[in-house]
């Protein structure tokens, strides 16, 4: 008789590795959409090197979904020297759960000046404050223009998927 059980899912690729499962949450808010496109570079590079990713727009994330992914990378654009105010929300909405031994990391989208400040300190206090451990430390990606329109430097693409890239061998 089996007196008791445990059952476990995980997912394997086709060469029977265990596949981690990556959420990527962000916030875009210009009319370029900067942060999402810094944000689907990274789900792409990431899905070459073999991980199951999902990137989603903050609004559009289940919170009590997000203790189902290994790791979690949150980005957002930088206002008044932080996140906004969608992703502070979105932080407030895990309070509480435990997120004990899951892996984050942070990025954000910022004018590159020495005033401008950015959000990835922010957002890194706060995923430490859930339990997550920072495993790279977080992407800055530059932009420039009028704050309602501003472009991603020439560049900043590239260093992101180059950020995937070195996150991937971490997870690995």
């Amino acid at each position: 008789m089996l007196s008791g059980f445990i059952y476990l899912e995980v997912c394997f690729n086709y060469s029977g590795v265990a596949l981690l499962k990556v959420l990527i949450v962000y916030d875009s808010v210009s009319v370029n959409k900067n942060t999402e496109k810094v944000a689907e570079t990274i789900r792409d590079a990431l899905k070459a090197k073999g991980i199951d990713v999902q990137s989603s727009y903050v609004e559009n994330v289940d919170a009590s979904t997000v203790k189902d992914y290994d790791c979690l990378i949150v980005g957002s654009p930088t206002q008044a020297w932080r996140a906004t105010v969608l992703i502070r929300d979105f932080f407030d909405s895990l309070k509480t759960e435990s997120f004990a031994g899951k892996s984050a990391v942070a990025f954000d989208a910022r004018i590159k000046s020495r005033l401008s400040g950015g959000a990835i300190g922010g957002i890194e206090s706060k995923l430490k404050q859930l339990g997550f451990k920072i495993i790279v430390p977080g992407l800055a990606a530059y932009v420039e223009g009028k704050q309602t329109n501003p472009v991603l430097l020439d560049g900043e693409l590239d260093k992101a998927k180059k950020f995937a890239e070195d996150l991937a061998k971490a997870l690995h």
